[in-house]
């Protein structure tokens, strides 16, 4: 069934929506897990989840793997393993506001990753949405103090979590532009099982994961299996399908989303933020509507 690109959208907005949660998620599952073991649990559990799914519904083919293995390999690698490692270990070094407006870049890294492919230039309405949205979000994680004149320094952490925002651009293009003949549900399934491998060696080697799991609190699990399913298979699954539907570059623009999301939730465990960074929601929004072009009929109006 052909997706329309409106629900596209809804479904890009909920899968930001997830990973704005998994902030807080992420909090009660490290609290009893390492880092790296925390990772991999949440995505074997979101392996077992879309697999098991997938088989039921017989949508499990080997054609799709035989004809993406390299590239199911790579996105894996890059999308599941490493952004999600750079991140873990980036945060060890790097200050959270820092971190988080590297993170915001990456729509504008899939934008310009996408028009070198494609030999073009990125159309100017998009690329003024994406830098009026990256403004909005600079001062809802930042408080305001970025356009006080504020000095961000940088660290070998803040590298890391750079490498790892250009790896998620890289698989928000690449699952278009790299796969062929398979469907969005074909492409997450098979790009977080070789994370979800990537991810169980890396704690193998780093952490003791079978020990730690077993001793781990129940709040850790139920932690785990609320981002193995709602902050994993579903939202990689409407973000691939946002891909797939309206493009990498109108897709990506929607990342800014997380952050806010992330507030919301904040805000319901009893954080309130402040007037400045409810501003900055408000020019995220905005931006991010006129980078999608849902503006451009009021300003032609208004010409």
């Amino acid at each position: 069934m052909k997706m329309s690109p409106k629900i596209a959208v809804i479904l890009t907005l909920l899968a930001t929506l997830f990973w704005g949660s998994n902030f807080q998620a992420t909090k009660l599952a490290i609290s009893t897990m390492p880092p790296w073991t925390a990772s991999a649990e949440r995505f074997l559990i979101a392996v077992m989840v879309i697999f098991i799914y997938m088989s039921l519904k017989n949508l499990m083919t080997l054609n799709t793997l035989k004809k993406n293995l390299l590239a199911f390999i790579f996105l894996g690698a890059i999308g599941v393993a490493g952004f999600n490692g750079a991140l873990f270990v980036g945060l060890q070094t790097s200050n959270p506001i820092t971190a988080a407006l590297i993170m915001a870049t990456t729509p504008i890294s899939a934008n310009i990753i996408e028009a070198i492919l494609n030999q073009r230039m990125p159309q100017l309405i998009r690329v003024l949405g994406m830098l009026i949205s990256l403004l909005g979000v600079s001062m809802v994680i930042s408080n305001g103090k970025i356009l006080m004149g504020g000095e961000l320094t940088f660290s070998y952490g803040d590298i890391i979590i750079f490498i790892g925002s250009l790896g998620w651009a890289v698989y928000t293009v690449g699952t278009r532009v790299m796969v062929s003949e398979s469907t969005p549900l074909e492409t997450t399934a098979w790009t977080m099982l070789f994370g979800a491998i990537i991810l169980s060696v890396i704690a193998f080697i780093y952490e003791q994961p079978v020990r730690t799991i077993s001793t781990a609190s129940v709040v850790s699990h139920l932690a785990e299996l609320y981002m193995g399913i709602a902050g994993s298979v579903l939202a990689y699954l409407f973000w691939v399908i946002g891909i797939s539907t309206r493009g990498p570059g109108k897709t990506s623009i929607f990342f800014n989303f997380v952050p806010l999301f992330a507030i919301m939730v904040q805000i319901m465990f009893g954080t309130i933020p402040g007037n400045v960074q409810l501003i900055g929601s408000v020019i995220t929004i905005l931006g991010v509507l006129l980078g999608q072009g849902q503006l451009s009929f009021f300003l032609k109006k208004q010409v």
